[in-house]
């Protein structure tokens, strides 16, 4: 039998066998269950993976809005901060502005919780914190006015609101006739900002005149910030590091690595766990195969009677398989896909639907659900699951080739 006719022999017979068992009951039922496992398998697979890519989204987003994107700094601080600032400024990519840094307890009454004080120009203030506030203003932030704007989560813990008078301690003594007493100033919260999550909690902001009082920088910065057009290319900021070498450059990659270093390592966990789903759907089509070698014995006898050989025999089974395993996989990318694109509307119609928050923006520091379907995962869960649907359908073909025709002729009688 000539190589064309056997391959074409081998698919035409493989793709009955996966789709032409419709009157043979168990065996349809078998077939029917391992398709749709690997359905489910891959669908399972992409929406998480899409909804975990929305959080290391949603995570980078707000976390660009308040922590500084990259930074140019020295430990002695900038003196000629402005000239520095000039020079950097002719970027088109990118805007400077400096800022004071400082650390502190921020108290009301007798509650006290630990801050990143940060002073920032009044425009770069309204740029990155204006559009989230949710009390205040943020234009109030006046130099002289040693007012402060802080986050929700921190306003929540020490209970003021807008107006309130606020304690700055600062890990400095002061030295008086009476002793020494750590430093105290008195500022007014004028706004509070909600961002999400423990960003919420952590951070304070001052006006940079106030701040260089505070921290007693006198006309000294203790760096400059840069806002990017893209934060995700930092090739602007690498040529820096080579412009200027004796400053420390640093990203927000650099500060937050552990962080994104845990997400994705949280990612690759679960994406490993879930694919249990997708070996089990595996194992369905060994099931399956093995199943319909039993029961094809007979026509497998005839077939190597009329010249078919061992190999395409098992190729038939081969076909069989992957036709079913590849078929699961591209519903499930499909279903995958569309539910990922589609999920945070999904989620809000079935809370408006029955009438309840799943996040509830008190407790969360989202109200939807996020999703962000990439390629590259659609990609690696189709490629891992192919690979195992043909490993899946080699043991069940290698057993139907090595039948003897003469015993399978004979067992079906």
């Amino acid at each position: 039998m000539p190589m064309l006719s056997r391959a074409r022999l081998a698919l035409f017979v493989g793709l009955r066998y996966a789709f032409g068992n419709r009157g043979q009951g168990y065996l349809s039922f078998v077939s029917v269950f391992s398709l749709a496992a690997m359905t489910l398998g891959v669908t399972i697979l992409i929406v998480v993976l899409s909804v975990m890519n929305g959080f290391d989204r949603e995570i980078k987003t707000r976390m660009l809005d308040v922590v500084p994107q990259a930074t140019l700094s020295r430990p002695e601080g900038l003196a000629d901060w402005a000239a520095l600032r000039d020079q950097l400024a002719v970027r088109a990519d990118m805007t400077v502005a400096p800022y004071v840094e400082g650390q502190a307890l921020v108290g009301f009454g007798r509650g006290q919780a630990p801050a990143v004080v940060y002073g920032l120009e009044s425009a770069g203030l309204a740029e990155r914190i204006g559009p989230h506030m949710v009390a205040g203003a943020v234009q109030a932030l006046a130099p002289g006015e040693f007012g402060v704007v802080i986050g929700q989560l921190l306003a929540r813990e020490l209970g003021v609101v807008p107006g309130d008078k606020l304690l700055v301690t600062l890990p400095e003594l002061s030295i008086t006739p009476a002793g020494a007493f750590p430093r105290v100033k008195r500022v007014t919260l004028v706004g509070v900002y909600r961002v999400g999550g423990q960003l919420d909690n952590g951070v304070a902001f001052l006006h940079l005149a106030d701040a260089q009082k505070l921290f007693r920088r006198g006309d000294r910065v203790d760096g400059l910030r840069f806002t990017l057009a893209d934060p995700y290319r930092l090739e602007g900021v690498e040529a820096l590091r080579e412009r200027y070498p004796e400053y420390r450059i640093s990203t927000w990659q650099d500060e937050a690595s552990d962080l994104f270093h845990a997400l994705r390592m949280e990612k690759t966990v679960v994406g490993l766990l879930l694919s249990v789903i997708v070996g089990v759907a595996a194992f369905n089509i060994v099931a399956a195969l093995v199943l319909m070698v039993n029961e094809k014995r007979s026509a497998i006898g005839v077939l190597r009677s009329y010249g078919a050989t061992r190999g395409t025999i098992a190729a038939i089974f081969n076909v069989q398989g992957c036709a079913l395993g590849l078929t699961g996989i591209a519903l499930g990318a499909v279903l995958g896909g569309a539910l990922a694109l589609q999920l945070a509307d999904l989620i809000a119609w079935i809370e408006d639907l029955f009438g309840f928050r799943i996040f509830d923006p008190e407790l969360y520091f989202i109200t939807r659900l996020p999703s962000q379907l990439q390629g590259s995962d659609v990609a690696w869960v189709c490629a891992g699951a192919g690979i195992l649907t043909l490993l899946a359908t080699l043991y069940p073909a290698w057993r139907a080739g090595r039948l003897d025709p003469v015993e399978a002729l004979q067992g079906a009688h």
